[in-house]
């Protein structure tokens, strides 16, 4: 098995000890995504559904590094700091994957990283 580290500044770098995604044969890892809008390094915290769409245009963005789409996600992992926010997270999500969806979870957590609201990882394959 081959392991290639894939990174673009088209996403927000990687915060902590860890890469953007890593390639595994044919299965890319992408690591969890927060709404940091790549080009200012600034959160994008207006409302749960900006913050929703920046999150999917930083994971939009990885899988193009990798040369994929959306098209290619099978799992999606959704960290949400309140299920309160679960309806609006949904209906932008839903948008992105209108057909054919990924498998995927939800779960409410007590915090996230920098206080965000909503973090998606996602695993895809070619």
């Amino acid at each position: 098995m081959t392991k290639k580290i894939i990174s673009t500044s088209d996403a927000p770098a990687a915060i902590g000890p860890y890469s953007q995604a890593i390639l595994a044969g044919d299965t890319l890892y992408c690591s969890g995504q927060i709404a940091i809008n790549p080009s200012t390094g600034e959160l994008v915290l207006d409302s749960i559904q900006t913050e929703t769409e920046q999150v999917m245009k930083n994971i939009k963005a990885v899988l193009k590094a990798a040369e994929m789409d959306l098209s290619n996600v099978v799992k999606c992992t959704i960290f949400m700091s309140s299920m309160e926010h679960y309806g609006d997270i949904n209906t932008v999500y839903a948008a992105y994957f209108s057909e054919n969806p990924p498998a995927r979870e939800a779960v409410a957590v007590k915090t996230l990283p920098k206080e965000v609201n909503v973090e998606i990882s996602v695993v895809a394959v070619r």
